[in-house]
């Protein structure tokens, strides 16, 4: 099972997100976020990136108190069980560790936007946010008249990122992806991006993928590296996998509150380990196993005979 496609972490990263890129870091809201690619960006001391995702919950928290992001461009940025993200409160309020712009979108319309992509067209009309302030800061919302019957609507201008980096369940080595749970705008992030990294938990033998040909949303054609990383998406849950860790969620809103605290944080959690592999090893003793799912619920087998 070898592919031209597989790679490390650090290899992918290094070859497809240069500085400056606008890269899509979390497509399915709350799950399947990809950590490890994030604490990789920032041992890789990346600079100047346009951050994008419906949700991100911590992982661009971390980023911008790194330092590597100049733009945000999401629905929400925060701790989802705690509340504020205190990096991106003191870029946005202080200008600390420097100022960011942010792209504000609701769900639907960052959806859109990757959707027009996907579709290869330039915008695409909707209702949503008319009268929202949405439409007073974010330029690529326009309003406009439908030509068929004059009522106003809502222009969501193509948004193109350089590089998705897509966490998946399951792979095979040249990128066909098996994909479930959640998927919010997983799909059309694929479409739309020039450049597509998926982080796998499991890389199996094609057989594995075409064996149920209506569950790959993910193309190998589309995809120009895979990572092998096993806890890739921790502390966010992997559908299938393991759940959510929110103790981690809440010890990193206690210990990031300030300045000092996040640069302590950052130190032990990723400059100062090499890889993911170095970073579990940090958890508590019990705490992965705790993770693990406990109650199966495999999905009903389908027959594809003929």
């Amino acid at each position: 099972m070898r592919s031209d496609k597989l790679c490390s972490m650090r290899e992918a990263l290094q070859r497809f997100v240069p500085d400056g890129a606008s890269v899509v870091l979390g497509t399915p809201l709350e799950s399947l976020l990809p950590f490890a690619a994030g604490h990789e960006l920032i041992r890789q001391g990346r600079r100047g990136l346009t951050v994008i995702a419906p949700v991100s919950d911590i992982l661009f928290d971390q980023l911008i108190g790194a330092g590597c992001v100049a733009r945000v461009i999401a629905a929400w940025v925060g701790n989802v069980i705690m509340g504020s993200a205190y990096n991106y409160r003191r870029a946005v309020e202080q200008g600390i560790p420097h100022p960011i712009e942010v792209e504000d979108h609701s769900n639907l319309t960052l959806a859109l936007a990757l959707h027009a992509a996907a579709l290869g067209v330039p915008s695409l009309p909707t209702r949503t946010a008319l009268g929202s302030d949405l439409l007073q800061t974010n330029r690529n919302l326009r309003v406009t008249t439908c030509p068929f019957t004059g009522e106003p609507l809502v222009a969501v201008r193509a948004l193109h990122p350089d590089v998705s980096v897509l966490q998946v369940q399951r792979c095979d080595a040249d990128g066909n992806a098996h994909v479930w749970g959640n998927l919010g705008v997983t799909l059309d992030a694929a479409h739309a991006s020039r450049t597509v990294i998926l982080v796998t938990e499991e890389v199996v033998p094609t057989a594995v993928i075409t064996s149920d040909p209506g569950r790959p949303v993910i193309p190998g054609f589309l995809v120009s590296a895979v990572v092998h990383e096993r806890w890739a998406a921790h502390p966010s849950p992997v559908q299938g996998y393991y759940n959510r860790d929110h103790d981690y969620f809440i010890e990193y809103h206690h210990e990031t509150a300030t300045v000092e605290g996040f640069q302590a944080w950052l130190g032990k959690w990723v400059l100062g380990v090499p890889d993911r592999q170095a970073y579990l090893t940090l958890l508590p003793a019990g705490r992965l196993e705790a993770l693990r799912v406990k109650q199966p619920a495999p999905s009903v087998p389908v027959d594809y005979g003929y």
